[in-house]
């Protein structure tokens, strides 16, 4: 059985920027996501969340206290999809040495899975369970009538949270 690899005491981001330790073992890597990406990404879909609530039929049918709750669960579905995005474009593209390398190819693969999730989320539920509904403002895009804003959601929010990350987080390390 091959030695497992350990970070050099001391040193660990030197260690995880020269690739000697795979990003899963990183404290770094993991700093990254879990304390700098995701509280910044659940900060801009709260915002976005309150912002887009009126193109959805609960701004006019709901109560408050349903409006809150739906903003409230959005958000906290978002941190888990744009998490699990960033995780699995990480296991995918990620190599040794991320989070100090190979952003560009995980943050592409990340947005696409964001995306991707989204119009699917969108079309089962407002086509197929019905569970909301978009109100009579909201665009969509076809061929599957994902509303705009919900796809501009994940085209934005989560690379601007990465980026933002990324660039915090290398002011930090400088």
């Amino acid at each position: 059985m091959p030695p497992k690899e350990q970070i050099p005491a001391g040193e660990p981001r030197r260690a995880v920027m020269s690739g000697e330790v795979p990003w899963y073992r990183s404290r770094p890597a993991w700093r990254f996501v879990v304390l700098r990406f995701a509280p910044l990404l659940a900060a801009g879909n709260l915002a976005w969340e309150t912002l887009q609530l009126s193109s959805y039929t609960l701004w006019q049918e709901g109560t408050r206290q349903a409006q809150l709750f739906a903003i409230l669960h959005c958000t906290a579905g978002d941190v888990m999809i744009g998490t699990a995005a960033l995780l699995l474009a990480v296991i995918v593209f990620g190599r040794r040495g991320w989070p100090g390398a190979g952003h560009g190819r995980v943050l592409v693969a990340a947005t696409f899975l964001g995306v991707a999730y989204t119009v699917f989320s969108e079309w089962v539920n407002t086509q197929v369970t019905m569970s909301w509904q978009y109100a009579d403002a909201m665009l969509h895009v076809p061929p599957l009538g994902t509303g705009i804003a919900p796809l501009l959601q994940w085209i934005l929010v989560p690379p601007l949270a990465y980026s933002l990350t990324y660039a915090l987080d290398g002011r930090r390390h400088a």
